[in-house]
């Protein structure tokens, strides 16, 4: 039977609400506490789009949480294992955020504005009171806080031309995770090269919320020419791609998981000398044998719909992993999915099975990305 989300206070709609309402949004899901759309009713175009051509995305629950002041760069130093002393004015860097357990509790992109100030652009937790409480325990002269910000993506290989004919040939000589403060006919933006998928493109971080749905038209207006057409970020293309999703593939509270087996040890310093949360818990980690690793799956049989909970993966019926989405691949043409498995698992063992609406399928293991 057909299901339906109500619309109510509690949550929050976007800048881009209205817009994507009249552009057919069909479905949202909650990320944030914020409304996020889903679906236009059309996953084989959106997909087409984002593969071959350009897509708009209303990505404003993707919320920023500002660190400004004199103690801003030491609290985004506690927050994250990464090392960030060297990042420039106008750079953003991947930033992962641990509990003082190691387990990832979030993986925003950070942006350097200024010196004394931060943006943390953050995946599905409330990582505001998470920060408001830690420069409180530690008494920092900082303000943690949501600012007035609504990033819109633009993804695609034809994203840089759109956002070139808005803005100029200078974003074609964005470098990847850079940004610039800018203005679009007067809106106020800063305009980042980043995007949760892997076919390039740009993220629009609005800075003035009653602006939204002009912004969102003149866009679209720009994108015309190179027949973009609204979406939302892709699950099937993130899996193909790879991209860790922290919500599905990791989540403290469902699937908890530490950088080391998520792929993120690369962006864990243990040699940095300061204090950060968690540094004694991954430095224990990293002393022992990682548990799991994230892989990519094949899946046996016919196209299945979205698992609506991580699936365990067996060997002789003894748990050996976890399935945290999957998905039908147009390009391979083959069920694939994400997720953990034991580090004792050989890349080439064959005796792995999930159950999926009663029937048990055979799984390969596949190294990430699928595709390139």
């Amino acid at each position: 039977m057909p299901f339906s989300i109500h619309i109510g206070p509690n949550i929050r709609t976007s800048p881009y609400f209205e817009a994507t309402v009249a552009d057919g949004v069909r479905s949202f899901s909650v990320y944030n506490h914020m409304y996020i759309p889903g679906s236009y009713g059309d996953p084989d175009g959106e997909y087409d789009r984002l593969i071959n051509g350009v897509a708009q995305w209303d990505v404003a629950a993707q919320r920023q949480i500002e660190l400004r002041g004199p103690d801003a760069e030491t609290l985004m130093r506690f927050l994250t294992p990464r090392e960030i002393a060297g990042t420039r004015v106008g750079q953003g860097r991947y930033v992962p955020i641990c509990d003082a357990d190691g387990m990832l509790i979030n993986d925003p992109v950070m942006l350097k504005l200024a010196e004394d100030r931060f943006w943390l652009s953050i995946a599905d937790s409330d990582v505001e009171l998470w920060a408001k409480g830690l420069a409180l325990a530690k008494g920092l002269d900082v303000a943690v806080f949501e600012p007035d910000v609504s990033p819109m993506a633009v993804q695609g290989p034809l994203a840089e031309d759109v956002v070139a004919s808005l803005f100029g040939g200078w974003v074609r000589d964005l470098k990847y995770f850079w940004f610039r403060e800018t203005d679009l006919e007067g809106i106020p933006l800063v305009l980042a090269r980043s995007g949760w998928s892997k076919q390039g493109g740009f993220e629009l971080y609005l800075q003035d919320g009653s602006r939204g749905v002009e912004l969102w038209e003149r866009v679209k207006a720009a994108g015309t020419p190179f027949h973009i057409g609204p979406g939302a970020p892709n699950d099937v293309e993130r899996v193909e791609s790879g991209l860790l999703s922290y919500g599905a593939d990791a989540r403290r509270q469902t699937v908890p998981a530490n950088p080391f087996e998520l792929g993120l040890g690369k962006l864990v310093d243990l040699d940095r000398p300061d204090e950060f949360v968690g540094k004694a818990a991954l430095k224990r980690i990293a002393a022992s044998e990682i548990a799991r690793r994230l892989t990519g799956f094949f899946v046996d049989g016919a196209p299945v719909p979205g698992i609506p909970a991580p699936l365990p993966v067996l060997m002789a019926d003894r748990q050996v992993g976890t399935i945290t989405e999957m998905i039908f691949s147009p390009r391979l043409e083959r069920t694939i999915a994400l997720g953990l498995i034991a580090t004792e698992i050989a890349e080439i063992e064959t005796g792995l099975t999930v159950e999926v609406a009663g029937e048990t399928r055979r799984l390969g293991l596949s190294a990430l990305p699928f595709l390139r």
